[in-house]
């Protein structure tokens, strides 16, 4: 059994039961973590899956019962449940369960009228998808959704907001091509320690296909107090062999000097067998940092 807050997510308040014995144990520090969290011990369970995949779904709605969705998102390179890096369409759905569970969740959103973007999330195990969470706003990996569908989806966020009906139908949704996200942060790359300072040396990389969602620039100084995110890394290619090779030539592009970044654990992901061949779950980041992670301290 999984253990979760009910108040809050993030991974914190968030424990695994795998026998009675443990359950007892695992109960009372999941409510404990949750009450220092979200000042609310309250806790759920549910099924604990294996080696799923998170794969989330982006909708769109006006909130006048017209809505859709623009595909998903596969975010299961995570540590301590935070994604780190996420690609579209994903590696681990055909064509017919891309097709059956947008249409499932794009005729809930319209059921609900619901309004403005959003994210319906699920764990996908042996062909089957577990419904997660729903989130309401915008998302950090909604560029590789735009990337795929030519959709601006912040643009798409403020008419909505202002009322105005959705115009898109899903007839007119048309996938091309392949994205990936890497999240560069401000963290030693092994031992993921803050690491905020000033930006002596800054160059983004550049070329087709190439976006980097950033505000920092050369002599900018990352404070302790917030996020450690630096930038966001897009890449779009034909195909996803074609989006991983110059995703490649990007990260080795880079140049970030005068804080610590994640960029080497991106620059090694990308050269891993197991991410060329799309054969990874939600546990496999962290099992693959216990061993080392390719990298040096």
């Amino acid at each position: 059994m999984l253990i979760k807050a009910a108040a809050g997510g993030g991974g914190r308040g968030m424990k695994v039961a795998r026998s009675a014995a443990e359950l007892s144990i695992a109960l009372s520090t999941a409510r404990s973590e949750a009450k220092a969290a979200f000042g609310d011990d309250a806790v759920y369970l549910e099924k604990y899956l294996e080696k799923p995949r998170h794969i989330e779904i982006q909708v769109l709605g006006d909130g006048k019962g017209n809505a859709i969705h623009l595909g998903e998102r596969d975010c299961s390179l995570q540590r301590r449940h935070q994604k780190v890096m996420e690609e579209s369409p994903s590696p681990a759905l055909n064509t017919e369960a891309r097709n059956t569970i947008g249409e499932t969740v794009a005729k809930a959103m319209r059921e609900i009228s619901y309004l403005g973007v959003g994210t319906v999330e699920f764990l996908y195990e042996d062909g089957k998808f577990y419904f997660i969470e729903m989130n309401t706003r915008i998302q950090v990996e909604h560029p590789v959704t735009e990337m795929i569908t030519d959709i601006d989806l912040i643009f798409e966020q403020i008419r909505a907001a202002a009322g105005a009906k959705l115009t898109l139908k899903q007839s007119d949704i048309r996938f091309h091509g392949h994205a990936i996200e890497c999240r560069i942060n401000a963290e030693n790359p092994v031992s993921f320690r803050p690491s905020p300072g000033k930006i002596l040396h800054y160059h983004p990389p550049g070329g087709l296909g190439v976006r980097i969602d950033s505000a920092v620039y050369q002599g900018y100084s990352i404070p302790p107090y917030y996020d450690s995110l630096v930038g966001k890394l897009i890449v779009h290619g034909k195909t996803r062999t074609e989006c991983l090779m110059r995703l490649k030539r990007a990260l080795d592009e880079v140049v970030v000097d005068g804080v610590e970044t994640t960029l080497p654990l991106f620059r090694a992901l990308v050269r891993e067998k197991d991410i060329i061949d799309g054969n990874y779950h939600i546990h496999w980041l962290e099992q693959f940092l216990a061993q080392g992670g390719g990298m040096e301290s």
